[in-house]
C-alpha cells in the first residue's frame, strides 16, 4: 500500500496536464454505478444510500441528516452514514484513478480493449496499480538495461519455448562487446532479466502470492540485543501466522522494529509459490536446457522482485487494517468519554499535583468562572503540609468548595493522600460543611497541551501554564464535553498504540467523533466557547468566533433567529447547525430543544390535535398525552414522517433534557486506599478508564489503574472488551492478584464462588 501511494505521487506532475472530463451524461452514469456499489460493499438498501449520497453532495452535515432527514435516508444511523461518505469518496478517487492510468497506457500506444476492460472492471485500487504495473515509467533496472542492449527478441525466444534449442547458443548471436554484451552468459542474463520483470509486474501472477503470502506467512521476530531489557521482551524470539495476529500485536511489532530494537521477517512456503509460477509459465515439452533457464528466471523473479514487493504489501496492508482497529477504538473510548455526566451545583478545587514545583491550584464556581489560583507545597521534597493545609482550607472556606479534583499526573497520589489527610482532620474538627467536601481522581490527559496552546493563553492570558491545566482539571469534571474539546482529540489518552496509526486518518476519525458527542447533546449558544461551537454541525472555527464576538459585543442570544444576524453566518449554515443550538433564555420553549425550526408548525399541529398549549410543556397534563400519542398513527394527518413526529414527541416529553445526565455519576472518594491495602478476592467499585483489545483498565483508587483481562471481564465468552465495558463505567471488581515490586494490579469482574 505504502508503494502505491508512492507511485500516485510520484505519477502527479505526469497527470496533473491531462485529466479526464466526464460529459454530464458519463457523471450521471458513474455515480449510479458508484452508488449501486456502495450499497452492495455496506449491504445498505439502494434507495437509502441513493439519497445519502445526494444529500451529502448538496452539501449537508452526517449530525443534521442523521437527525432532520429521517424520512429521506430511512432512518440512517451516524455510523451507516460516515461509511456511506467514506466509501463514497475511495469509489470516486477509484474511477478517477482508473480513468488516469488508462489515459497513460493509451499515451504509450499500448492500451488493448482486453486491458482497458480489466481496469474498468477493478474494484480496488490495488488491482488497478498491479495492472498498470507494466506500463509504469520505471527508474533505471537491470531489465531496461537488458532491453537497451537489444536484448528484447532473446527473451521473447526464451518465452517461445521451442521444443530444441541451446540457450547459450542463441545468445551468442547477441554478443556484442559495443552495447556491453561481452558474452552468452551475459547476454542469456540479460534475456533472463527481461522476463523476471516481465513476471514480477504481470497482475494475475502478483494477486495469487499476496493472497497466498496473506493466508500462509508467518511472521518471525527476534531481538536485535537480546540482553537489552525492553517492553518487546514478549517479541524476543517469536511467531505467529500474518493472517492471525491481532491489531495491537501488529502495532507493537512495527513500534519495535521502527525503534531498531526487533529484527522482523515473513516467513512464506516459497516451493508452493514457484510451481504456481511454473504451471503458469512453462508449457510440456520444452527444450530442456530452455526449460532450466526459465525456472531458474522464476526462481530469481520472486525471490529478488516479487518477494520483498510482496512482503511490504502484505504487511503494510495488515498494518492499514490494524490502524482502523485502533483508532475505531479510541473513537468509542472517546465517545464514552466525552458524553460523561457533568457534575453541576458545586464549587470545585481542581489540584494539578506535581512535586519540587508545587501542587498548582484553582478554585471555579458552579458556571466554571475562575475565582482564584494559588500554589501548595505538600509533596515531596518540600513536604510543607502544614502550610499547604491553611491555603487549601482557606479556599475551602472562603468560596464554599464541594469538590476535589486531582490530575492523576505525577505526584497524584502523594497528593490524594494529602487531600485525604485534609478532608478527614476537617471532619474531625466539625468545619462547616466538613460531611460534604469529597475528592476524585480525574483523567488529566491533554491538560498539558490545552493550557500550552493558543486558545489557554487567549482564555488566561495571566496565568502560567500549571495554573491553566490546574483549572482545566477542575472544569473537565464540572462538563467534561465542553472543556475536552478544546484538546487535540488525539491528546486525550484513552486509546492503545495511537501514536503509530495514520496521524491524519486519526485526527479525521476523531473530529468526526467529537462533532457527534457534541451534537447528541446539543450547545447552549450563550455559554459555549469558540471551542465548543466550533463542533457543531455547519458551522467552522471562524463562524463560532463570530457568533462569540456578536455575543459579547450585542449580548445574550434571545431566541434562534438572532443567529442568521451573526456575520458570515448564512441560510445553509443556519439550516444545519439550528437544531443543535439552544437558547434557555428564549421566550419560544421551543429554542431550548433538539426540534428544528423548520418542524415548528409541525408542534403548532400537534399540540392543536391534542389541545395542547405550548405553554404548558413539561406540565403532567402535556406529558401524559404525550405518553398516549401514537405517532405512526397521526404522522400523515399532521402533514410530517413518522420518524420525524417520534423525536418531536421525545423532545416534548424531555424538554431541556441533557442525555448525558441519564448515565450514572462518579464515584468520589473521602479516603484513600493503597496497593498495600489490598488483599485477592476484595471487593472494590472502580471506574473503567481505558478500554483496549485485551482488557479494561479500572481506577480502583490506587496509584495505577488495576488491569480486567478480556478472559476475566465476563463468565461468557467475550469477543471485545467494548462488548462488555465502556470508558466512565462504574463496575464492581475483585483483586485477583497484587505484584507490589511492579505496581501492578489484577482484577476480576466475574464473582468469586
Amino acid at each position: 500500500m505504502a508503494e502505491t501511494k508512492q507511485r500516485l505521487k510520484d505519477e502527479e506532475a505526469e497527470g496533473a496536464s491531462g485529466k479526464i472530463e466526464l460529459t454530464p451524461e458519463e457523471r450521471a452514469a458513474e455515480q449510479a454505478a458508484i452508488v449501486k456499489r456502495v450499497s452492495a460493499e455496506l449491504n445498505l438498501p439502494h434507495g437509502k444510500v441513493k439519497a445519502a449520497v445526494s444529500l451529502l453532495d448538496e452539501g449537508n452535515t452526517i449530525p443534521f441528516i442523521a437527525r432532520y432527514r429521517k424520512e429521506m435516508t430511512g432512518e440512517l444511523d451516524e455510523n451507516e452514514l460516515r461509511s456511506i461518505e467514506e466509501k463514497l469518496q475511495y469509489m470516486r478517487n477509484l474511477e478517477t484513478r482508473k480513468r488516469e492510468v488508462v489515459r497513460l497506457i493509451d499515451e504509450q500506444d499500448k492500451l488493448t480493449e482486453e486491458l482497458r476492460g480489466a481496469i474498468v472492471a477493478a474494484a480496488k485500487l490495488q488491482e488497478i496499480e498491479d495492472l498498470y504495473r507494466p506500463y509504469r515509467q520505471k527508474r533505471k533496472t537491470r531489465a531496461s538495461v537488458a532491453r537497451e542492449r537489444g536484448l528484447e527478441p532473446l527473451a521473447q525466444w526464451l518465452l517461445s519455448q521451442p521444443r530444441q534449442g541451446e540457450p547459450l547458443k542463441e545468445a551468442a548471436r547477441y554478443v556484442d562487446a559495443g552495447k556491453g554484451v561481452d558474452a552468452a552468459e551475459d547476454a542469456l542474463q540479460g534475456a533472463m532479466d527481461i522476463i523476471a520483470e516481465q513476471l514480477a509486474d504481470d497482475a494475475k501472477t502478483r494477486a495469487w502470492v499476496r493472497r497466498y503470502t496473506f493466508d500462509h506467512g508467518v511472521l518471525r521476530t527476534e531481538a536485535k540485543d537480546a540482553s537489552q531489557e525492553t517492553v518487546y521482551e514478549m517479541y524476543y524470539s517469536y511467531q505467529e501466522p500474518l493472517k492471525k495476529l491481532p491489531p495491537h500485536r501488529t502495532l507493537a511489532i512495527n513500534r519495535g522494529e521502527r525503534e531498531d530494537v526487533l529484527r522482523v521477517a515473513l516467513d512464506v512456503p516459497a516451493d508452493k509459490i514457484r510451481d504456481y509460477m511454473d504451471r503458469q509459465l512453462v508449457r510440456v515439452g520444452t527444450a530442456p536446457e530452455v526449460r532450466a533457464a526459465l525456472v531458474a528466471t522464476i526462481e530469481d523473479a520472486y525471490k529478488r522482485l516479487i518477494a520483498p514487493s510482496v512482503e511490504r504489501e502484505v504487511r503494510g496492508e495488515q498494518t492499514e487494517k490494524a490502524e482502523e482497529h485502533a483508532i475505531g477504538i479510541f473513537s468509542a473510548n472517546l465517545r464514552n468519554l466525552l458524553l460523561q455526566p457533568p457534575v453541576r451545583g458545586s464549587v470545585v478545587l481542581g489540584v494539578d499535583p506535581a512535586f519540587r514545583t508545587g501542587c498548582k491550584l484553582a478554585v471555579v464556581d458552579e458556571t466554571g468562572k475562575l475565582l482564584e489560583v494559588a500554589v501548595s507545597y505538600p509533596t515531596p521534597p518540600n513536604n510543607k503540609v502544614a502550610e499547604a493545609e491553611k491555603l487549601i482550607n482557606g479556599l475551602i472556606d472562603r468560596y464554599g468548595v464541594g469538590l476535589i479534583v486531582i490530575g492523576n499526573g505525577t505526584a497524584s497520589r502523594e497528593t490524594e493522600q494529602f487531600i485525604a489527610g485534609l478532608i478527614g482532620k476537617r471532619k474531625t474538627d466539625k468545619k462547616a460543611g466538613a460531611g460534604d467536601l469529597k475528592y476524585i481522581i480525574v483523567n488529566e490527559a491533554g491538560a498539558s497541551v490545552y493550557s500550552a496552546s493558543k486558545l489557554a493563553a487567549e482564555e488566561f492570558p495571566k496565568l502560567d501554564v500549571a495554573e491553566r491545566s490546574a483549572v482545566s482539571i477542575a472544569r473537565r469534571l464540572q462538563d467534561p464535553l465542553a472543556e475536552l474539546v478544546k484538546i487535540e482529540p488525539k491528546a486525550i489518552g484513552v486509546g492503545q498504540y495511537q501514536h503509530d496509526v495514520s496521524q491524519k486518518r486519526l485526527e479525521e476519525t476523531l473530529g468526526g467523533v467529537v462533532e457527534s458527542a457534541v451534537n447528541h447533546v446539543g450547545v447552549d449558544v450563550n455559554t459555549a466557547s469558540p471551542s465548543l461551537l466550533a463542533y457543531v454541525a455547519g458551522i467552522n472555527a471562524t463562524t463560532a468566533k463570530n457568533i462569540v464576538k456578536f455575543r459579547e459585543e450585542t449580548g445574550v442570544f434571545t431566541d434562534r433567529k438572532m443567529l442568521q444576524k451573526v456575520p458570515r453566518l448564512g441560510a445553509k449554515t443556519y439550516e444545519q447547525c439550528i437544531g443543535f443550538i439552544r437558547v434557555p433564555e428564549s421566550a419560544n420553549p421551543l429554542d431550548r430543544t433538539p426540534i428544528h425550526p423548520e418542524s415548528y408548525a409541525v408542534v403548532d399541529k400537534l399540540c392543536a390535535e391534542l389541545g395542547l398549549k405550548l405553554g404548558g410543556l413539561g406540565s403532567e397534563p402535556f406529558r401524559a398525552a404525550l405518553a398516549a400519542l401514537k405517532p405512526d398513527e397521526i404522522a400523515a394527518r399532521i402533514g410530517v414522517g413518522a420518524p420525524t413526529l417520534r423525536d418531536i414527541v421525545d423532545s416534548l416529553l424531555r424538554p431541556g433534557r441533557d442525555p448525558r445526565e441519564e448515565l450514572p455519576a462518579p464515584i468520589f472518594h473521602t479516603d484513600v486506599l493503597s496497593i498495600e491495602d489490598l488483599t485477592p478476592g476484595m471487593e472494590l467499585q472502580g471506574t473503567v478508564r481505558n478500554v483496549i483489545d485485551f482488557g479494561a483498565f479500572v481506577d480502583i483508587g490506587i496509584k495505577n489503574d488495576g488491569l480486567v483481562h478480556i478472559s476475566q471481564l465476563s463468565g461468557k465468552f467475550v469477543k471485545h472488551p467494548l462488548d462488555v465495558v465502556a470508558v466512565g463505567d462504574t463496575v464492581t471488581v475483585w483483586v485477583l492478584n497484587v505484584d507490589l515490586k511492579k505496581g501492578r494490579v489484577g482484577l476480576t469482574m466475574r464473582k468469586p464462588g
